[in-house]
């Protein structure tokens, strides 16, 4: 073996041990604790937050539950979104206006990679659960500003 390889060699396995200890927690489904979403967000949505915290700076990652019947309308954030299907169907498109000829549904395993600043919508026939990490912190902008909960 090389001395180049060596070094790789080590570094990794000198490294292995630091994959566990960064880990906040450790939870099960049945012990993550739903609260209210993000103000941002039509009503009706709960969020639990696995790791991090959405309203500050740095990675976080949460779990929104989505009534049947929801959607979130064409909006953007300044931070990239990697959102992964839990449970339940839903249905995304990307752009700034909603065509839902054009959305993908999205079953558990489905998921969705929207960059910073990306239009777009999601929507629930029966509900779901979503698994969303972004940076903080957590803001929304949608591009009709009457479709802003947070202007009711």
């Amino acid at each position: 073996m090389n001395n180049a390889l060596r070094i790789a060699a080590a570094t990794l396995l000198l490294g292995l041990p630091l994959l566990g200890s960064s880990a906040q927690s450790q939870v099960n489904p049945g012990n993550l604790k739903w609260g209210p979403a993000p103000p941002g967000l039509p009503r009706g949505a709960q969020a639990a937050v696995l790791a991090g915290n959405p309203d500050r700076p740095g990675q976080f990652t949460i779990r929104l539950r989505f009534p049947p019947g929801y959607a979130v309308p064409p909006h953007s954030h300044p931070a990239a979104e990697h959102v992964t299907i839990i449970s339940g169907q839903v249905s995304f498109g990307m752009g700034p206006r909603v065509r839902p000829r054009r959305m993908a549904t999205l079953v558990p395993g489905g998921f969705v990679n929207a960059p910073a600043r990306m239009a777009h919508y999601a929507s629930t026939r029966s509900g779901a659960i979503v698994q969303v990490t972004s940076q903080g912190p957590f803001a929304i902008t949608y591009v009709n500003p009457a479709d802003d909960p947070r202007r009711r």
